[in-house]
């Protein structure tokens, strides 16, 4: 496990509800579905930058808060017409806590 970082329970995300990860790359907006899944995704929306952890999450897609954009909490894609994704990052649980992959949060230099 040395690859993820401990970065809370479960039961701190309200179901159908998100939390953020602050980050020297932005925000992630960490999301808990209905049915106990745990998904992270960048919390801005690439159409108009709208906070997607603020918007209406159905299922397992949320809804952007300012124009309605429904993104895939799986893939990061837009759904319907929409065209766009935000990118995803893995994610799981284990023993009740989540655990974020450590590369996103982490810069990775290049060697010189």
């Amino acid at each position: 496990m040395i690859d993820y970082i401990d970065i809370g329970a479960v039961e701190d995300i309200p179901v159908r509800a998100a939390r953020l990860v602050k980050t020297d790359h932005g925000c992630i907006a960490v999301f808990r579905t209905s049915s106990n899944k745990v998904y992270a995704i960048d919390d801005k929306c690439p159409h108009k930058g709208g906070p997607l952890s603020n918007g209406i999450q159905h299922d397992e897609r949320i809804t952007c808060p300012l124009h309605n954009w429904v993104f895939d909490l799986n893939t990061g894609r837009a759904q319907g017409a929409d065209e766009g994704t935000v990118k995803t990052y893995d994610i799981k649980v284990v023993d009740d806590r989540i655990m974020l992959h450590r590369s996103a949060i982490t810069t990775i230099v290049a060697a010189e």
